[in-house]
């Protein structure tokens, strides 16, 4: 009979950035650490990894290892006490005429303009900015088998994206960008919401949504959703 044994994610090497400019907070100097990429990282692994608040970006994984800061907590959603509020359920109204389908591979010619613009419009002053294809494809269209992309359309016209991996006990969302050309859609709230009711609809416990940076205007969204999650001192606590 086999056995699911668990690994050891300490045992794992890990190699660290010089100190570089960090992206949430002005004036502070990010450290990050990566998994050994020689290392075979499977769903078990990843899914090990993700509740030690590691994340994937493009072929890596990687966590923050900041010597003088400890803002970026992971941050999770428990699926099932999910409850949306008055104005999530305003954005599910609004975007009833939208469809939502799950895709395992890109359509690079339909995707890439629709991150152009985003990025272009949304992210400009971002380390992400200008965008290139070969940018594209390695940190979003170089999916691993355990991805999936959620394609959301308005009368066949794709106009938002989120790519997501499906671990043992939840999903990770990625990446999501979307067209700026529908301000009242609320479209990043959606593609949670979407997110969310995929991580019901497949019975995972938990929707997994990167870090939670107090002090970060780019990361106030995430409190929207409640109940959330944090990983402090190694273990996850609800947000007060």
């Amino acid at each position: 009979m086999s056995r699911d044994i668990t690994p050891d994610v300490r045992a794992i090497r890990l190699f660290l950035t010089e100190p570089h400019p960090c992206s949430y907070l002005e004036g502070q100097k990010a450290i990050t650490a990566f998994v050994d990429p020689a290392i075979t990282v499977d769903k078990t692994l990843y899914s090990h990894l993700s509740n030690y608040g590691f994340r994937r970006s493009g072929r890596y994984i990687y966590a923050p290892r900041c010597k003088s800061c400890n803002a970026c907590l992971p941050a999770r959603l428990v699926v099932n006490d999910f409850e949306p509020n008055r104005q999530q359920n305003r954005c599910n109204k609004r975007n009833a005429d939208l469809t939502v389908s799950i895709a395992r591979s890109i359509d690079e010619s339909e995707h890439y303009p629709l991150y152009e613009q985003y990025l272009a419009e949304r992210h400009a002053d971002g380390d992400m900015y200008p965008p290139t294809m070969a940018q594209y494809r390695d940190f979003i269209s170089s999916l691993w088998e355990n991805s999936r992309v959620l394609e959301v359309r308005l009368e066949g016209k794709l106009i938002a994206a989120g790519v997501i991996d499906i671990l043992n006990d939840g999903i990770s969302a990625i990446y999501t960008y979307y067209s700026p050309d529908h301000p009242k859609r609320s479209l990043g709230t959606y593609m949670i919401l979407a997110e969310l009711v995929l991580a019901r609809d497949v019975g995972l416990p938990y929707l997994y949504l990167g870090y939670w940076i107090a002090n970060s205007p780019k990361m106030a969204y995430k409190k929207n959703f409640q109940p959330l999650e944090l990983l402090i001192n190694d273990r996850w606590e609800r947000m007060n």
